[in-house]
Formats: structure tokens, C-alpha cells, sequence
């Protein structure tokens, strides 16, 4: 990433004055791979991070895996999450653990307080043992473990990148994105497994095709489809309460998937005809260069954004995006005000500035 790789985004105000600037990138694409609107540089190379968990478990889909340990479709969005930890997500997941039969010390994804506050604050004040089930990429090992033990290959190294498992993924999201797996960037994720970096439009172009994969041949496109379904139904398995990529499916009601990831990335499928009769489906991508890691967002007070899918900047780039694309109706964006053009606050809820979209869609339309 260089400096004209990105452009500002966000801006954030005090009084008169516009006090920072969140910089980034991001990209429209349409399933034929065209680029509807872009800002900064689409083809700029980043890491997906955890947005690339619906592709992480494709290929187990593909193979039939979802049938062959009968999971169901709120399991199967579990498989693809950044999940908060919570007592519930940890009980799907020791659900599918029992019928795929592995337990938690077969996790590789190590461990981290639940992202989940209340449930964080609960285990320390009880004294409650942690545990690899509450790390938010449990789903994601989950789903490796069983593509493993699904194709009779070994599971106690199932995040070494040369294992067929991830060879497979890697394969994957190659055909998905059009670059070939020589020329993806690799790196280690935050969970240990392997993580790839592709340009922001190829990117774009997969989760277009996640949101209209009829171009493709089965199983790949049953298989996309099961997935969309899967987290669009189950929202609340893919983050948390209060996270935006739960909050803003829930509010889609069907019609819009949004996976963030670390380090400030955001990718969001909307289906063919949700912005209108006749409209195609979109893949949108997003980064922001400063990587967006702000823990608390001042302008909801009490409440914080999970750091895999909406710190300050993303969150507003991504409901700009989506009300000039006409995705969401007037009703939806009240619903999702928290998150849109809004005031910032002080510690005494004293409202002291905005923090508002720093881009013209309009002029960005390709």
C-alpha cells in the first residue's frame, strides 16, 4: 500500500474544524467482474483477513461436508464467523465438535478474552476458565478440521499451508478471484492459519459471484448459495450483538452478506434486485488504510464495535456505499443510524463533532 493507493474516506470533526481523516480504498463489482465504482486504487493488494472465511470453507461445502455430518445451516454459518465467544456460539460449536468428533484441544487457533463485553466481564468476575471454543476463529478451525477428517487426511497439522486442506482453499479462492494461487501474497492470520492477499477487485469479484454465483457450474454454485443462505438466516452467529456485520444482515432480512476483517477490511455481497427491479448482484470490498482499530466508537455510548467487522471508518464507508447504490431504504437506514453520517461524542455524552463519509459516490461510478 502506497499513498495513491488510497483516498480520504472519513471524516471525523470537532467544532468547524475536520480534526482526522480515515484514508482507504474500496471497490464495486458486478458478477461479470466489472468495476461499477471504485476510490482509490482497485487493484491494490491486501489481505482479506477474516473476510475470506466464506471461501475458507467453500470447498468443504462443495465436497458435500455440510450432508455428510449433518450439519445444519446455523452451524454451517458458525464455519464462516468472527464470532464474539459468547455462550451461545460456544455451544454450536461444541455441537458440531460432537459430530464431527474432534474436541477443543484439536483447535490451532490459540485464545483470546471473548470479544463478547458482558461475557468477558462475567467470566473474570466469576473466575471462569478460558478456553479455544470463545476464539472468534473457532468456526473457521472448526470447519479445516472437518474438511480434514471429511477426505480422510490428518488433522494435527491442518493449518501447515502445505497441507491439502489449505492447498485446496488456496486453489479455491484462485478460481474464485481469477488470480492464480503463484501470484496471491500469503502470510500467517491472527489465529495462525494461513491468510492470502489478492487485489481489492478480484476480491470484489468473488463475493459477487457469492451473491450470484449462475454463471458458475454446481457444486460450486449449490455450494455458494447454501453458504449466502446460511450466514444471511444466521447473522447472529457471524458476530455478536451490537457488531455491525450482524446488525446490518439482520436489517438486509436476506438480501446483503457482510464480512469484516482485521486491519481495517470490509466485504459485503448484495443480491441481484436488492438495489432495485432489474439490478445485478454487487461485491463491495473496503480498506482503510489506518487499519481502523479504534475499540470504542464515542458516538455509541456504552457500546463497542468489534474490531473483525466495524471500527469508525468502515462501517460509515460501507452504509454510504450501499444508500448511493440504493440498497437500503430509508426505514433500513434509520435502523442502521448508528453506524451511517452521525455525532461524536464526549465521556459525558456532550456531542462535539460528526464523523461523516468524505467521498461523492456519484463521481466514482465507473
Amino acid at each position: 500500500m502506497n499513498a495513491t493507493d488510497v483516498q480520504p474516506l472519513v471524516e471525523v470533526t470537532r467544532g468547524d474544524i475536520v480534526e482526522s481523516i480515515h484514508f482507504g480504498s474500496f471497490v464495486v463489482v458486478d458478477p461479470a467482474g466489472k468495476v461499477i465504482a471504485a476510490a482509490g486504487n482497485p487493484e491494490m493488494v491486501s489481505y482479506l483477513r477474516s473476510s475470506a472465511k466464506p471461501f475458507q470453507v467453500l470447498p468443504f461445502v462443495e465436497r458435500g461436508g455440510v450432508e455428510h455430518f449433518d450439519l445444519t445451516d446455523r452451524e454451517l454459518a458458525i464455519l464462516c464467523a468472527s464470532h464474539h465467544g459468547t455462550d451461545e456460539h460456544v455451544a454450536v460449536i461444541q455441537g458440531i465438535h460432537r459430530k464431527i468428533g474432534v474436541t477443543e484441544a484439536d483447535l490451532l487457533c490459540g485464545m483470546h478474552s471473548p470479544s463478547d463485553c458482558e461475557t468477558a466481564e462475567r467470566m473474570y468476575l466469576n473466575h471462569e476458565a478460558n478456553s479455544p471454543l470463545r476464539h472468534n476463529c473457532s468456526g473457521k478451525h472448526t470447519g479445516m478440521l472437518a474438511h480434514a477428517l471429511l477426505r480422510g487426511l490428518p488433522t494435527a497439522d491442518y493449518i501447515n499451508p502445505k497441507h491439502p486442506i489449505q492447498q485446496t482453499i488456496f486453489e479455491t479462492f484462485s478460481e474464485m478471484t481469477g488470480i492464480p494461487v503463484s501470484e496471491m501474497a500469503f502470510g500467517t492470520d491472527g489465529c495462525s492459519a494461513p491468510v492470502f492477499a489478492v487485489p481489492m477487485r478480484a476480491a470484489a469479484w468473488a463475493f459477487a459471484q457469492l451473491a450470484d454465483p449462475g454463471a458458475l457450474p454446481e457444486p460450486r454454485r449449490s455450494a455458494l448459495q447454501h453458504i449466502f443462505k446460511a450466514m444471511t438466516t444466521y447473522p447472529d452467529m457471524i458476530a455478536g450483538p451490537g457488531a455491525f456485520d450482524t446488525e446490518l444482515m439482520t436489517v438486509g432480512a436476506g438480501k446483503i452478506l457482510c464480512k469484516g476483517g482485521a486491519e481495517g477490511y470490509q466485504a459485503i455481497a448484495v443480491l441481484p434486485g436488492a438495489c432495485g427491479k432489474g439490478s445485478p448482484a454487487y461485491g463491495i470490498t473496503i480498506k482503510i488504510s489506518d487499519g481502523d482499530l479504534a475499540p470504542r466508537d464515542r458516538s455509541l455510548p456504552g457500546k463497542h464495535i468489534a474490531a473483525n467487522g466495524g471500527g469508525r471508518a468502515r462501517v460509515t464507508v460501507a452504509i454510504e456505499i450501499l444508500r448511493q447504490l440504493g440498497a437500503l431504504s430509508p426505514a433500513q437506514l434509520r435502523m442502521l443510524s448508528n453506524y451511517d453520517r452521525r455525532p461524536q461524542f464526549n465521556w459525558r455524552h456532550i456531542e462535539v463533532g460528526e464523523i461523516r463519509p468524505a467521498f461523492d459516490f456519484k463521481q466514482l461510478r465507473h
